[in-house]
């Protein structure tokens, strides 16, 4: 299974639960792909979609994205343009809107000013899974239950889990892997 794990804004793949979750799926066998995308600087939707086609395979029905933060968004564009459905899709803390920070708006703006084609996105997204915190202090509830609505897949709340990362103590994330597993 080929497994690839996105970052969001400002982030790295050194960075969160990221590394534990990869060395996880790699022990099992499974081929993991960390892409490193441009953030801040010439972070856009169209540069990391150039990064991704060269740091990950083609994807395909044995292919899991899992994305955080604005790579959650991401991922609904690859969804979008891609004509191989995946396996499984996995969405941390989606952003699906402006959230209201001046700087992380301006870099976010080409993943979130978008009319998705949702049917297209519903057809390749394969499993879907959405995990987001009740106390999220970036981005409201509200995106994940939108993005829910609109994959039709029930969002998972996560009792004080803050953004889902390092500063909300995310270093490891089981429920991830465990949504891989199953």
């Amino acid at each position: 299974m080929d497994i690839i794990i996105c970052h969001g804004t400002m982030g790295s793949p050194e960075g969160k639960w990221f590394p534990w979750l990869s060395d996880q799926c790699k022990d099992m066998g499974h081929n993991v792909y960390v892409p490193r995308f441009p953030t801040p600087e010439n972070q856009s939707k169209d540069n990391w979609c150039t990064i991704l086609q060269d740091q990950a395979p083609i994807f395909g029905k044995n292919t899991i994205l899992i994305g955080h933060s604005i790579s959650a968004t991401f991922l609904l564009h690859i969804l979008e343009a891609t004509q191989n459905p995946v396996l499984q899709s996995i969405f941390v803390s989606p952003v699906m809107d402006d959230i209201g920070n001046v700087e992380y708006d301006q870099l976010n703006k080409t993943f979130v000013h978008h009319e998705f084609d949702w049917s297209k996105i519903n057809t390749n997204k394969g499993q879907s899974n959405i995990l987001h915190g009740n106390d999220d202090p970036y981005v409201p509830l509200s995106h994940a239950k939108l993005l829910g609505l609109k994959i039709e897949t029930p969002v998972t709340v996560i009792e004080n889990g803050g953004h889902l990362n390092t500063e909300s103590g995310y270093t490891t994330f089981p429920k991830i892997f465990d949504l891989i597993k199953s």
